[in-house]
């Protein structure tokens, strides 16, 4: 009888990937980041723990966001004070702050715990085309192969 294989947390190796988000549409980028923060991608994948890898996000400036979206998708923010909420468009937040639209977007596909918050950690985004991160010898990643 065979047992199954639990991962120990000694034995996940962490690599470090690099992705251009220019010209490519916001859901699909963040699907696959998302699969490889969760560490899907895997052989050695487990449900209940942090098995994914570092991904840094370059141009976050120039994602594409398809149909009407960019002027209609709307994004919600609450201080907690009454009458307090606001609300913006993907265009403006586009404007104002790129990294935070994907971001968002890479959160919303994450797990809703403790496990999904340290999964989120490990992604740096930024809405140039530099980076500090290249100590870590990041690869880069393929988005139609993941």
């Amino acid at each position: 009888m065979s047992k199954t294989y639990s991962p120990k947390k000694g034995e996940v190796e962490r690599k470090w990937f690099v992705v251009d988000a220019s010209g490519v549409p916001l859901g699909r980028l963040s699907t696959q980041i998302a699969r490889v923060l969760i560490g899907k991608h895997k052989p050695q994948y487990a449900t209940h723990m942090d098995s994914g890898d570092f991904v840094v996000v370059l141009n976050a400036d120039k994602v594409v966001l398809t149909g009407r979206k960019q002027g209609q998708k709307t994004y919600y923010s609450h201080t907690g004070r009454p009458g307090s909420l606001r609300t913006e468009t993907a265009d403006e937040l586009l404007q104002r702050k790129p990294e935070l639209l994907v971001e968002r977007a890479v959160k919303g596909m994450l797990p809703k715990n403790r496990l999904g918050r340290q999964q989120f950690t490990k992604l740096k985004v930024y809405a140039g085309g530099e980076h500090p991160h290249a100590a870590q010898q990041p690869v880069a990643l393929d988005l139609g192969v993941v």
